[in-house]
C-alpha cells in the first residue's frame, strides 16, 4: 500500500520517481486554483504534504485532509504554515534549515554585483547593439560597508563572503547581539541602514518581520545605498522601495522575493535601478538534493515510527 502524498511544487527530474520507489503516490497542486479544487476523494487519502514557506499550509486547507500526518516545508522558511493548527491535530511540520544555505549567499553576491555594475543594462545593450554608445561609469564593491538584517547561518555566510572577498566591513542587527561575532551590532534596522552602502535582507519572514525595511529605513539609506531582499518578500514594504526607486532615493534595489509572489507589481517592471529573480536563489543542483533528500528521510522516518529528523522549533 503506497502512501498519497500532495506536492505544491513540481518536482525536477528524477524526484517523482525516487518518491514514488520510496512508497509515496505522487499528486500535485501547484497553483491556487488546484488546492482550492482539489478533489475530495483524493483530499480523504492525503498522508503528507511537500510545500514551501511561501505556500504554506492553512488550518482550513489542514481541515480539508483529513487522514493527514506530516506537513515537509522544502526549505528552511515555514512562515505560511499554520504551525499551531497542525499541532492540535497531532500533526507533524519539518523544514530544511541548512540545505541552500550556500546557494542563496552566492545569489545574494551575484545580485549585489549585478545591480551594482548594470550587470542586466549592459547586456541588453550590448545585444541591441550598442557596444559603444552606453558608457556608464559603475561603483565598485571592495571596502564598502555591508548591513545585514538577519545574521543567521545564511546571513552569516553572506557576511563571510562580502568580507573575504571584498574586503567589505560588516555591520548586522538581530533582535539581540550575539556573543561571538567579530561584526558591528546595531540597535535598529535605520541605524544600520544609514551606516551602511549595502543592506541585505535575510531574516525569516513571518509576522514578526512584515515590512521591517519600511520608508524610514529606505530613506536612512540614501541615495548612494543598496537594498537587496533574498529573504521573504514580506519584509520589505514594496510602495516604499517603489517610491524610493522612482524617485532615486536610493541607488537600487536587487530581489529575489516580492511581496505576494508570483505576481509582481507593475510598477517594478520599469525601473532600470532594479533587478528581480524569480525566487531562485536557493536553488541549485546540490541544494535541490539536499532539500529533497532531507524531505525523504523525515517521511521515511516519520511513517516508520520513528522521530522525525528535523521538525519545526517550538
Amino acid at each position: 500500500m503506497t502512501i498519497a502524498l500532495l506536492s505544491h511544487v513540481e518536482l525536477d527530474a528524477g524526484y517523482p520517481e525516487r518518491f514514488e520507489a520510496a512508497g509515496f503516490s505522487l499528486y500535485f497542486a501547484t497553483t491556487p486554483e488546484q488546492r482550492a479544487s482539489l478533489d475530495p476523494h483524493i483530499a480523504g487519502k492525503i498522508r503528507a504534504v511537500l510545500t514551501i514557506g511561501s505556500i504554506g499550509l492553512s488550518a482550513s486547507e489542514m481541515a480539508a485532509l483529513p487522514a493527514l500526518e506530516i506537513i515537509c516545508a522544502q526549505g528552511v522558511g515555514y512562515e505560511h504554515i499554520d504551525v499551531a493548527a497542525a499541532r492540535q491535530r497531532g500533526i507533524h511540520v519539518t523544514h530544511g534549515p541548512g540545505t541552500n544555505n550556500s546557494s542563496v549567499a552566492d545569489h545574494t553576491l551575484a545580485l549585489m554585483l549585478a545591480i551594482t555594475r548594470k550587470i542586466p543594462q549592459f547586456d541588453a545593450a550590448v545585444r541591441a547593439g550598442e557596444w559603444k554608445k552606453t558608457r556608464w561609469n559603475t561603483p565598485g564593491m571592495a571596502g564598502k560597508r555591508l548591513g545585514v538584517i538577519g545574521l543567521g547561518n545564511i546571513g552569516a555566510l553572506i557576511a563571510r563572503r562580502a568580507a573575504g572577498g571584498f574586503d567589505m566591513e560588516i555591520g548586522y542587527h538581530n533582535r539581540r547581539p550575539l556573543e561571538d561575532s567579530p561584526y558591528r551590532y546595531f540597535l535598529s534596522i535605520t541605524e544600520l541602514a544609514a551606516w551602511a552602502d549595502y543592506l541585505v535582507v535575510a531574516t525569516p519572514g513571518g509576522k514578526s518581520t512584515v515590512r521591517l525595511v519600511d520608508a524610514e529605513v529606505l530613506r536612512a539609506l540614501g541615495p548612494e545605498g543598496f537594498v537587496i531582499n533574498i529573504a521573504r518578500g514580506s519584509v520589505v514594504d514594496s510602495g516604499a522601495l517603489i517610491a524610493s526607486l522612482s524617485r532615486q532615493e536610493i541607488a537600487g534595489a536587487a530581489l529575489d522575493v516580492v511581496d505576494g509572489e508570483p505576481q509582481v507589481p507593475v510598477e517594478m517592471l520599469s525601473l532600470s535601478n532594479l533587478v528581480i529573480t524569480p525566487h531562485v536563489a536557493g536553488r541549485s543542483p546540490q541544494s535541490v538534493e539536499n532539500m529533497m533528500a532531507l524531505v525523504l528521510s523525515n517521511l521515511g522516518a516519520h511513517f516508520a515510527g520513528k522521530p522525525v529528523m528535523t521538525p519545526v522549533p517550538e
